[in-house]
């Protein structure tokens, strides 16, 4: 029996976006507080090191590897008790580690590489990029995240590193993870694109915020748009997410209807606002760099919303 609710693309839009490719069974009923212990018994066990927003990769033959076993990890000051357990993959369990040694002093076959670049070049393939992309959120959450919010005790780690218990009130605290909405403004022919003043020369890009609390994806979208661009929004669809380890946060990827064209920006957020017709797009996804204008690249959701649109009908 065919449902029209699930009449969608073959592969599902999200899955082309960077860190998506995340295959860990991460066996979430199972997880116990010593499960990370545990894992870390298994001579299978796979490490992930990392330290500073850099994720540590070897490179024996020119290729890059993200995994170490138990064996290889002290000489990197490996904080083993601080180890979360992402899951378990047909190669044994996987984990995320805090390292403790700088990336100045790694030898010469391990090299420290921040995330944001690990993605946009493409060093490692969609698993393990995902897999980093978990890791890294948990341990940036449990490095902000060490005393209880409610007492100020000093917290302790359990469930492997997915939940934090404070010993003095019993207070239990979970991994969060913050949405954000980031959304493509559109006409039938035009989208609207916005430069923040942190981008490189020449990007632009689809608008993005936090979603508030009480708040709908909708509202959101609508209220972002608005404050950013001036622009009123009626109708609302979503699109795609993409996990976002900076630290911790969910992309979730939006169109939304322009109901008219007149830009309004007080440029505090922006720098700069503006309509892109769908030739342009097409143009600048084609790779004309006449006009010294970029978005952003296929790592990103908003490369991905702004392909999708100036690719439609």
């Amino acid at each position: 029996m065919t449902f029209a609710l699930f009449d969608t693309a073959a592969r599902e839009p999200s899955q082309f976006v960077g860190f998506a490719g995340n295959v860990i069974d991460r066996q979430s009923e199972k997880r116990s507080d010593h499960s990370a212990v545990t894992a870390l018994g298994d001579p299978r066990a796979r490490l992930m090191l990392m330290h500073g927003g850099r994720i540590f990769l070897k490179q024996p033959n020119g290729t890059f590897n993200p995994y170490f076993n138990l064996d290889e990890v002290a000489a990197f000051g490996a904080a083993l008790t601080e180890a979360v357990l992402l899951g378990h993959s047909e190669d044994g369990p996987v984990l995320a580690v805090p390292a403790g040694i700088e990336p100045e002093a790694l030898p010469e076959v391990v090299k420290a590489i921040d995330y944001r670049s690990v993605n946009v070049q493409g060093l490692l393939d969609a698993p393990s990029l995902g897999a980093m992309a978990q890791g890294a959120a948990l341990l940036a959450w449990h490095a902000s995240h060490g005393f209880c919010s409610k007492c100020g005790h000093r917290s302790e780690m359990r469930a492997g590193g997915y939940r934090r218990h404070c010993p003095n009130c019993n207070t239990d605290h979970f991994p969060r993870t913050d949405p954000v909405a980031i959304m493509l403004a559109v006409t039938r022919e035009r989208c609207l694109l916005g430069r923040s003043p942190h981008f490189q020369p020449g990007m632009y890009s689809a608008l993005a915020g936090f979603i508030e609390p009480g708040e709908t994806i909708e509202a959101a979208v609508r209220r972002e748009v608005l404050e950013e661009s001036g622009i009123r929004l009626g109708r609302v669809v979503y699109h795609a997410s993409q996990p976002w380890p900076f630290p911790y946060s969910l992309m979730i990827g939006c169109f939304g209807e322009a109901l008219h064209e007149d830009i309004s920006f007080d440029g505090d957020e922006l720098e700069d606002c503006r309509w892109f017709s769908r030739a342009e797009v097409r143009a600048i996804l084609g790779g004309d760099k006449s006009s010294g204008i970029f978005v952003p690249p296929s790592a990103a959701i908003a490369h991905h919303l702004i392909r999708a649109w100036a690719e439609s009908d």
